[in-house]
Formats: structure tokens, sequence, C-alpha cells
């Protein structure tokens, strides 16, 4: 393309500090070094840790930035060294990456890379440097990814290839929200056919657990949520019953036990928040219940509870990007939808462009949105 090689100046939402709106401004973005890409994003949709990311909720996020990391669009050119992947091929960029080489990536049973900026939080390019910058000063990264922007530069290690014939604006949903939640009911968790499942949290991510749960054969899938707003659409993607625990003088877990007579097979915490993490673990069946931790957490949060819940047999997991290995997995679930083995419709309640950005933020911030995408 007549861009390789050049500063592309560009239209970004950019976060200057924490809680304060996005602003939509002109940024450079300087073109790929060796084993890096540039994208052209074409859609990106607003996820719940953009949310956290720019409310200052992770210590270890770096400001000014470009935040997004659920986006797909199309490679305008590579760096030196680049050989799986040319400029016109559709691509998502991958907030967890897959380098091939770390402990992680070749172990089977694991799902991360050690090269990732979850946990190490640079906000910068494999070099320690970054190619964005805006009215002279250096704008980080967020994940390896920033999608909320028009270009975009990420590792090769932090980009897939998907079937050019894929509509973006909803396979940039399995760049995280819908693999996230469908996997960690299939993979993480192993739901079982006959099983009864609790999902704590209804929005996006929690919805995408809902049809894992479907999937994998569970019997009952309980939807739990203070918003009952959102139980129409839980009941729509799977979910046989719903509650609210602001319904109850009892505590929701004691309330799941009396319905699942016992205690669920497999809980769910969608939310990211530790007292709803507590609840989901005590709503697992003594002996035999295993939870599995999806939501996000502030960096501050401490989880706590008693050692004898362990004892007892529950099981709690944790899973990250639905324990996929996202180089290996990614492209498959983007043609599993594509042949409707799923339906990333339903998760999809706004459109709108990036300028009105800080609009979606609010209806998620508000619980009137599942998943706004934002067309770049």
């Amino acid at each position: 393309m007549e861009t390789a090689g050049k500063v592309i100046k560009c239209k970004a939402a950019v976060t200057w500090e924490p809680n304060k709106p996005f602003s939509i401004e002109e940024v450079e973005v300087a073109p790929p070094k060796a084993h890096e890409v540039r994208i052209k994003m074409v859609a990106t949709s607003i996820c719940r840790s953009d949310y956290h990311a720019t409310e200052g909720m992770f210590t270890n996020v770096k400001f000014p930035m470009i935040a997004g990391h659920e986006g797909a669009g199309v490679i305008e050119s590579v760096g030196e060294g680049v050989t799986n992947i040319q400029p016109g091929d559709h691509v998502i960029p991958l907030f967890m990456p897959q380098c091939g080489e770390c402990s992680c990536c070749q172990n089977p049973e694991s799902n991360f890379c050690l090269k990732n900026d979850i946990i190490n939080g640079r906000g910068l390019m494999a070099d320690n440097t970054s190619r964005f910058s805006c009215k002279g000063k250096e704008i980080h990264n967020f994940l390896s990814t920033s999608t909320f922007t028009e270009y975009t530069v990420v590792d090769e290690i932090s980009v897939v290839k998907i079937d050019s014939a894929a509509r973006l604006d909803r396979a940039c949903l399995v760049a995280c929200g819908f693999s996230t939640g469908y996997g960690s009911a299939v993979n993480t968790a192993k739901v079982k056919p006959g099983t009864t499942c609790v999902v704590f949290g209804l929005g996006g991510v929690g919805l995408s657990t809902i049809i894992g749960c479907r999937a994998a054969g569970a019997k009952h899938i309980i939807g739990v949520d203070i918003n009952a707003d959102k139980f129409g659409k839980a009941k729509e993607v799977g979910a046989t019953e719903c509650i609210n625990p602001l319904d109850y003088t009892k505590q929701i877990h004691e309330v799941i036990t009396e319905m699942t007579k016992g205690g669920a097979h497999y809980s769910f915490e969608c939310v990211g928040n530790v007292d709803t993490m507590t609840a989901a673990f005590m709503s697992c069946h003594f002996g035999f219940g295993t939870c599995v931790v999806v939501g996000v957490a502030p960096s501050a949060s401490l989880l706590t509870f008693s050692p004898s819940l362990l004892m007892a047999g529950r099981a709690l997991k944790g899973s990250t990007f639905g324990g996929w290995k996202s180089k290996d997995c990614v492209p498959q679930i983007v043609s599993d939808y594509m042949v409707n083995k799923f339906d990333l419709e339903p998760l999809v309640t706004n459109t709108m462009p990036l300028e009105n950005i800080n609009e979606g933020f609010e209806l998620l911030r508000t619980g009137k949105s599942i998943r706004t995408v934002l067309m770049i």
C-alpha cells in the first residue's frame, strides 16, 4: 500500500488520564518495525475491562493511552521478518499473544503466554517503545492491541489471520468477550451434559458463558444479575431461569443452594467483583462443585473466604480468554461462527461510530448495553 513505511496521521480515542472522558484526537502512528504489523481497524467493541482500565482500576496501566482490545481489521503493512501475514489479510489483534516459545505456550494445559502485557503492563511494544504519538507526546498502548484507533501496530505474536468472508463487526467479539465466556464453560469448567450451571453477571461475557453451557449440554442454567432488564436476553441465549439477588432477604448463595438442592455443578463469576466471586464459589455443590472466575477485578481487590470451602471438595479456577490458545484457536472460532455453530447477534445491542465512544461507555456503565460495536 502507498502508506507502507510512512507515518500515518489518523483519528483515535485517547485517554489522557484516569477517570476522564475519551478525547478524539489526531494521532501519529509509526510504521511497523521488525516482526510487527500495522492494522487498519474496521470495528471494535467495548468491553468492561476497557472501562476498568480507563477508570484507573488497574494499577499497571500507563497513561496517556489508546485503549480497546476487542477489534478486527485489515493488515495495512508488515515489518521486516513477518512471513505468515501480508497486507490485505483480515485479522484479529490478540490481547493474549502466543509466542509459541515460552513455557506456557509449550504447555498444552495453558493458554497464557509469558510475553503478555496483562501482567507485565508495559503499555509498549516488545522493544519498549511506542508507535503512537499525539501533540508531541508518547501514547501508550493497551494490552498490546489498542483498537480504539483507525490504525494500530501490534507485535506479530499478537495478531492472527481470519477468514476474509467473516463480518468484522461481529468477528471483533471473538477477540475477547465471546471467546472468554464461551471458553470458560467448554474449556475451563468442561461442563458436562445434564448438569446445573449458575452464571453471575449477564453482560456480554456472562451471556457468552450461557451459550457455552448450553452448547456443552447443561440441563439447568441459572442467570444471576441485579438488572432484571437483562433476563430476557439471557433466556434468549439459553438460560432456563434468572434471579435477582435484590428480590431475596437471604444471601444469594443460600437461595441457589435451595433451588438446586445442594448447589450447582458449575458456577461462573462474570462481573469482576470479589463479593460476587465469593457468592459464586459458595453456590457450588459441596464435595464436587466447580467455580470459574472469569470477571476481572480491580488491582487492589482481594478474595477472602474460609479454606474449609476448598477442603470440602469444591474447586476454584480462573479463566483468561476462555482457555483458548489464541493463534491456534481464534480462526476456528470465527469459522464456527460462520457456519452458525453459535449466534453472536444477540450480544450486539448498539452500533455507532468511534466518535461516539463516550456515549458507548455510558451505555455500558448504566447497564443499557451488552456490547456496543464502534465502527471505525
